[in-house]
């Protein structure tokens, strides 16, 4: 596989007549065919003022709109998807932060995000679906304006930011982080390489593309390794296995929840994963209990490849490798994109088996925060990206995260990581998920907490869970508040959010 540097090459993988883009109940559209469309929608984007160095704020509905409105943005300029489900507040700061100069949104749509790019001055740009086949628009302003000048510069260069998404700020205001073309490609190929991806598979993508996971792991790499996708309207439990057996992918990334809850309705769909053999699932985002990991490749007869990814490095940094390499449950594999390594608090570089902080650097990885000197003076050491994770990485090179540096639970000076209260209390046979977190404490600083949804049918006290957890845990790391909910607090893309839940849940 041939790695490239501009998303217009990377479109080049795909044999003339193969089927890029599909969606369920839609129409396929080719390679051949996606590539003349990206081509079209960087000349219309050109003449409508739109060129490189621009930025375009997306906002639209998961589907094979939105994977080829990205790739075809992209191809010219910065694209900049957005949460279709921010309020009027968030949209008014994310394309004012982003100086978006324009907004792409459906044709007739009623996202509030157009009357504030109205308010704002940028300009609304309409999509309508051609029916050529999936993810095939034209686009047309929203308002009449013959004024603007045409853009020069045609498709975009490998310097040239090709993606813009904000950190989650869960613990501050959200940081802008620019991906380049080189950036998004060289991740797009690892990730390829490191799943074997090949013209021959199928991808059932259920992530949302408005986040890394989705848009690296669900759109670019496969168009790097010339295969197809099946962009779904998003993750939907109820619809999985239908969608499933109209699709017949080869794999699926999801985030661990969506696994989760997919293995929750498994048992009622053992035919459609029998006559629709995958040949392997991929989780990534957060961590994955092994106690799942061992279920779900059970029902599934296949392996469950863990990885390791987050935004600054456009998504991939490790991964356990595909069978019949040695793969390492528990941890998140070997690196994967680019090099990691574990650092101490002076910035020194420790050997295998010490615990620190990881950190990246390569060809994926962010040249910065925009407009940020305070966080990238904090974040970058040495020609290193901290990645604010704890973990090591053992003699055999397999890194093992201990949890999120601003996660780590500080019980009157004892640390605990979250993570390892959840794999204790997941081996309770009453216990579906979990999820372990700090509550504010008076005298302590901070105690131990944990969310838990229990198995259909089972049942559990917190007493009963507490005396469980107390056979392989010490006293201080046991939860002293549980709560039992229907499903985890998660956060827009399925991700569990430790940090900031206490406060959620009225307990701070």
């Amino acid at each position: 596989m041939q790695r490239q540097s501009t998303i217009q090459a990377l479109l080049n993988a795909g044999a003339e007549a193969a089927t890029a883009l599909h969606a369920p109940a839609g129409k396929p559209l080719s390679y051949g065919a996606l590539r003349s469309h990206v081509e079209r929608t960087v000349v219309r984007l050109n003449a409508l003022g739109v060129g490189r160095g621009d930025r375009v704020a997306i906002v639209l509905p998961n589907g094979p709109d939105m994977a080829s409105s990205f790739v075809s943005v992209a191809a010219a300029c910065a694209a900049c998807p957005l949460n279709p489900a921010y309020r009027v507040d968030e949209f008014e700061f994310y394309l004012s932060d982003l100086k978006a100069k324009a907004l792409l949104v459906e044709r007739g749509s009623g996202s509030t995000a157009v009357e504030v790019a109205r308010k704002l001055g940028v300009r609304v740009l309409e999509l309508s679906a051609t029916g050529e086949g999936a993810g095939a628009f034209v686009i047309a302003p929203a308002d009449d304006d013959a004024s603007t000048p045409t853009a020069d510069g045609g498709y975009a260069q490998p310097g040239d930011i090709a993606l813009i998404l904000h950190t989650s700020g869960t613990t501050s205001r959200p940081k802008i982080v620019p991906l380049t073309q080189t950036n998004v490609c060289a991740s797009a190929h690892s990730i390829a390489t490191t799943l074997r991806l090949t013209p021959t598979d199928r991808a059932l993508n259920i992530m949302p593309l408005f986040h890394i996971h989705g848009l690296m792991a669900g759109v670019l790499a496969p168009l790097a390794a010339g295969s197809t996708i099946y962009c779904t309207p998003g993750f939907n439990a109820l619809k999985f296995f239908p969608w499933m057996a109209e699709c017949r992918p080869t794999w699926v990334t999801a985030v661990p929840t969506m696994h989760q809850t997919i293995l929750g309705r498994a048992a009622q769909s053992k035919d459609v994963i029998a006559a629709n053999p995958l040949r392997f699932l991929r989780s990534s985002s957060s961590s994955m209990p092994p106690q799942v990991i061992a279920e779900l490749e059970a029902v599934f007869n296949a392996p469950l490849i863990e990885s390791y990814g987050m935004t600054e490095a456009s998504h991939q940094m490790a991964s356990n490798p595909l069978p019949p390499a040695e793969r390492k449950p528990g941890t998140v594999g070997r690196a994967a994109g680019p090099e990691v390594a574990i650092m101490d608090e002076a910035g020194t570089l420790l050997p295998a088996g010490a615990t620190g902080e990881i950190v990246i650097r390569g060809p994926s990885v962010t040249l910065g925060y925009e407009n940020n000197p305070k966080a990238n003076a904090e974040a970058f050491t040495n020609g290193w990206f901290r990645t604010g994770d704890q973990g090591s990485i053992d003699v055999d090179g397999f890194l093992s995260i201990t949890g999120r540096l601003k996660e780590i639970i500080n019980r009157g000076g004892e640390k605990i990581s979250p993570r390892e209260v959840d794999e204790v209390l997941m081996d309770h046979p009453a216990v579906a998920q979990v999820v372990t977190f700090a509550i504010p404490h008076a005298k302590l600083g901070e105690e131990v907490g944990a969310v838990i949804v229990l198995r259909d049918g089972k049942q559990a006290t917190d007493r009963e869970l507490r005396e469980f957890a107390g056979k392989r845990l010490a006293d201080y790391k046991i939860p002293r508040k549980i709560l039992f909910m229907d499903e985890i607090p998660k956060g827009a893309t399925g991700k569990l959010q430790r940090i900031g839940l206490a406060q959620k849940l009225g307990l701070a």
